[in-house]
């Protein structure tokens, strides 16, 4: 009886993912990297960078600004012989236009413009760099439900067995060839392949959630159950991954990060300098006792201006400004240098964790051979009486070990592959 009332929870468990939509692991990336808050906060500030460029362009383009005006006064103020006496003014019109361009600046502008342009490039690959984090983030909940899934068949091969043993004990205690204890272990067998299907449904369902959380759709979403649980080798040459590690997201955003500070340090310096600037102008002026702006003509007056400005001291702000512009750039030296040995580093670790989980994929399917070979003789022993059910259930132990083994080291290569391909903000055959 109990075994049956752990078995009826199993529709309700398996209805729970009926109705995820499965989508392929190419999609739920797009997807997420699509409405991710990373990536959409990464893609806003290339929208910034961006501007901040067309702007710098700006600055070597003259300013242009118009202006008119029209005003007139009425009151009272007081006479000689003591009375208020009305006062009144006619209409006073003016406009005007007024163009300035700066001509020497000892290379400021030029210096914002690389600056802004190296912070454009740093933004771009801030955004690779978080299209793959997200990836990764997809990948491992995608490969969760992948691993739940096949620990659900292996839970399942699990409970058949058991439970076929548990038919075999309990004919050989009704013959009285075996004791009671015998078909007691054989139910708690079935009981503990039970719970590891209800484990194993519990895990998927929780990794689909995180899933669809990670997408950002508003229905659930869950892997394709095509997906095949066999994994191909990574062949990776060490010499052209060294290459590609260098133009690493990671690494590529700090380099560009120092050449903006570059840049910065420079513009600071030409404050220095003296600056040019040429002007020019355009105003006018008339009078009419009415309101009519276009009533007759202006007086006109036209100016051109040539100003040289040079500031001999300003309270040492220019120094305080080299000081942090030349400490901004030795703190990106400090962050390439530290961006390139930490990529090398998770490199190293993962090309490991990668060769190591293949190895051991290939040790452990070689288990579960060995392992179910050695099941089949144990419970064929048993049925004639020539092995106890401890062997059997000892085999069955050892094959369940062997089955999750294989699981969680194909799990393994999944992700360090997908933790490499983030790294190096590309895709690895």
């Amino acid at each position: 009886m109990k075994r049956l009332l752990i078995l009826g929870v199993f529709p309700a468990v398996v209805g729970a993912q009926a109705g995820a939509r499965a989508i392929t692991l190419e999609e739920a990336i797009r997807l997420a990297q699509l409405n991710s808050p990373s990536t959409v906060s990464a893609r806003g500030q290339v929208r910034a960078s961006d501007a901040a460029v067309r702007t710098a362009y700006g600055t070597f383009l003259p300013t242009f600004s118009m202006s008119a005006g029209a005003s007139s006064s009425n009151g009272e103020n007081l006479g000689p012989n003591g009375r208020l006496v009305p006062i009144s003014t006619p209409w006073s019109f003016s406009r005007g236009l007024n163009s300035n361009l700066e001509v020497f600046d000892a290379g400021r502008r030029l210096f914002n413009l690389r600056n802004a342009q190296a912070e454009q490039d740093a933004a771009e690959a801030s955004v690779r760099l978080s299209d793959y984090r997200v990836a990764l983030d997809v990948s491992q909940q995608y490969f969760n439900i992948l691993a739940a899934r096949e620990s659900r068949a292996a839970a399942q091969a699990q409970f058949a067995q058991a439970d076929q043993q548990l038919k075999v004990a309990s004919a050989r205690v009704a013959a009285g060839a075996a004791t009671k204890s015998d078909s007691l272990r054989s139910v708690i067998a079935v009981g503990n392949a039970q719970l590891s299907i209800l484990n194993a449904e519990n895990n998927i369902r929780v990794a689909a959630a995180n899933l669809s959380r990670i997408v950002g759709t508003n229905n659930d979403v869950t892997a394709v159950s095509e997906e095949g649980a066999a994994i191909a080798p990574v062949r990776l040459d060490s010499v052209e991954i060294r290459r590609m590690l260098e133009e690493s997201p990671s690494i590529v955003a700090a380099r560009h990060q120092l050449a903006a500070t570059v840049q910065a340090r420079r513009s600071a310096r030409t404050s220095y300098w003296p600056t040019l600037s040429l002007g020019y102008g355009f105003s006018g002026q008339r009078t009419d006792e009415a309101f009519a702006p276009t009533g007759g003509p202006f007086s006109s007056l036209r100016t051109l201006r040539l100003n040289f400005n040079y500031q001999l001291f300003n309270g040492l702000s220019r120094e305080e400004n080299q000081a942090r512009a030349s400490i901004a750039e030795t703190n990106a030296q400090a962050s390439l240098r530290d961006a390139r040995l930490a990529a090398e580093q998770q490199l190293t670790q993962l090309l490991g964790s990668l060769r190591l989980a293949e190895a051991r994929i290939g040790i452990q399917l070689a288990s579960v051979e060995a392992g179910e070979e050695d099941l089949r003789v144990q419970n064929q022993r048993y049925a004639l009486g020539s092995s106890t059910l401890l062997d059997v259930l000892t085999s069955q132990s050892t094959l369940n070990q062997a089955r999750f083994s294989l699981i969680q080291a194909r799990y393994d290569a999944r992700l360090a592959k997908a933790q490499i391909e983030a790294l190096l903000g590309r895709t690895i055959p």
